[in-house]
């Protein structure tokens, strides 16, 4: 209970500790890899918002047809995949076997950020979109289905309103609270499930940071990495 006391006073006042593998200040570990990782978060969750909403309004607006049926079943096939699948997958299409055209890891030079080497982000952030887009279509395809069948949308309907003004100005307003909802945990699930994407990509962010205290059992740097996730979800 010491221990923890003396630990809990110090963060409060900023003073996080010391590394126990590397003897230096964990913030200053810590601090670039948050960098990083918000850029790499930042990227493929506005990236995958707009592409999710998009096309989920576009199969509400073509229910029951051949694209929402060919979209709706590749979108529940790659919520089955893990985050590793997707990772290896586009390497060996990208970077190994099919083709060269990008690198296989993402390894930024000590002192650079992403915005410095935006060529090593297309394949983390490429990971990332596959994996979060299918949950942003279904939820904004579901919720975009229920507006369209409301009355206010079928009286808007009679009224002789075109499809397009349909959509954007009675259907898509009264949709939005899911949807955000939805997008909001996307980004929840960047926070935290990033941490294999960027193991796989050797991406020097908050989740390889993890990976690499735990395995030298780096109890300081686990516990504000930890710490700082907790506080992002709350």
């Amino acid at each position: 209970p010491i221990q923890y006391l003396d630990w809990l006073g110090k963060t409060v006042t900023g003073d996080l500790g010391t590394s126990i593998a590397d003897h230096t200040s964990v913030w200053d570990i810590v601090r670039p890899r948050l960098i990083n990782t918000a850029v790499l978060a930042l990227v493929a969750g506005a990236i995958g918002s707009v592409i999710g909403v998009l096309v989920g309004i576009l199969l509400a607006a073509r229910k029951d047809g051949r694209l929402d049926g060919l979209v709706s079943s590749a979108a529940l096939a790659v919520t089955a995949l893990p985050e590793f699948v997707v990772a290896i997958a586009l390497v060996i299409v990208f970077s190994t076997v099919i083709w060269r055209l990008l690198p296989a890891v993402s390894v930024l030079p000590p002192g650079t950020y992403p915005w410095q080497q935006p060529r090593l982000l297309i394949l983390p952030v490429a990971a990332l979109v596959i994996i979060v887009v299918p949950y942003i279509i279904r939820m904004t395809r579901a919720a975009m289905i229920e507006a369209l069948d409301s009355d206010y949308c079928e009286m808007a309907r009679l009224k002789g309103v075109s499809s397009r003004r349909l959509l954007l100005r009675h259907a898509l307003p009264n949709a939005l609270p899911p949807i955000i909802q939805v997008v909001a945990l996307t980004f929840l699930y960047l926070a935290g499930g990033i941490v294999i994407v960027e193991n796989a990509f050797a991406f020097p962010g908050i989740g390889q940071g993890l990976v690499n205290a735990v395995d030298a059992r780096d109890i300081p740097v686990i516990q504000v990495i930890v710490l700082g996730l907790a506080a992002f979800y709350l």
